[in-house]
């Protein structure tokens, strides 16, 4: 028999430490008659040292469940660990830190400063921390980026891809436990968006880094090692080693179950 879809840990792989993980995990807003649950008692762990792709169609709360995994948003209920921390027992000044020290952040919109170099956009984080970098860490991030002969460059001086990938090393930069991506291609044109995905890949197989995406595409997707779906604010299925055909088959799948 099936194990319901509600009462199952998605995400898990045996034997492998979770970078983070959620139980009963429930958000909502509003009250009454007015109240919208965008997660629904999520059950989840995201394996340490793997690329894991959240995806789902629109309004599901991928990005909420990213957002609640993060820090970034508080939950209704439920209890969410970075590592062996809870981040849900944690207060403001306490979860800040958190954030700032061991979780890496990637959004869609860049959020570079426009008046600083790529250099001092990558290193701004430690800088406000007071934080020296790893300079070996550093190097080695830079030029797995391709960014060595863009550092003096402000972000008005570099294209859209050239931008995502200093949005990259600055999220990798201090070497975070988790990164978390925000559909990290969605302003991209086809061979900028090939780029950062192959580094997120890369920085797996070859940092060593624990990454988070939520998108939307399932060529993006197929670069993960497996991909959790949501509908109506709960995981309902799980794809390891996905393929683009793969997964959009899955979301035409959700489409049809919608449109019925």
């Amino acid at each position: 028999m099936a194990t319901p879809a509600h009462s199952r840990t998605f995400g898990l792989v045996p034997d492998a430490p979770a970078a983070a993980r959620a139980e009963a995990l429930t958000k909502s807003y509003g009250q009454g008659e007015t109240r919208v649950v965008a997660l629904d008692s999520v059950d989840v762990g995201l394996a340490r040292g793997r690329f894991t792709a959240i995806m789902g169609p629109s309004g599901s709360g991928k990005s909420t469940l990213m957002h609640c995994l993060a820090g970034l948003d508080s939950v209704t209920s439920g209890r969410v660990w970075v590592g062996d921390t809870e981040i849900t027992a944690l207060n403001e000044r306490r979860l800040t830190r958190l954030r700032r020290d061991r979780i890496g952040f990637v959004f869609q919109s860049f959020n570079l400063l426009p008046t600083l170099t790529a250099a001092e956009n990558i290193t701004l984080p430690m800088d406000i921390a007071g934080r020296r970098p790893d300079q070996g860490w550093l190097d080695q991030v830079i030029d797995t980026l391709g960014l060595r002969d863009r550092l003096r460059h402000r972000p008005g001086q570099l294209s859209g891809g050239q931008q995502q990938r200093v949005a990259c090393a600055r999220a990798l930069a201090s070497r975070p436990e988790l990164v978390f991506a925000d559909e990290p291609t969605g302003n991209l044109d086809s061979r900028s968006s090939a780029e950062v995905l192959a580094f997120l890949r890369g920085a797996v197989d070859e940092l060593r880094q624990t990454v988070v995406m939520v998108t939307h595409d399932p060529a993006a997707a197929a670069h993960a090692d497996l991909v959790l779906f949501l509908a109506d604010g709960r995981i309902v299925d799980e794809m390891p080693r996905p393929t683009a055909a793969a997964v959009l088959d899955r979301m035409k799948r959700f489409d049809r179950v919608r449109g019925s």
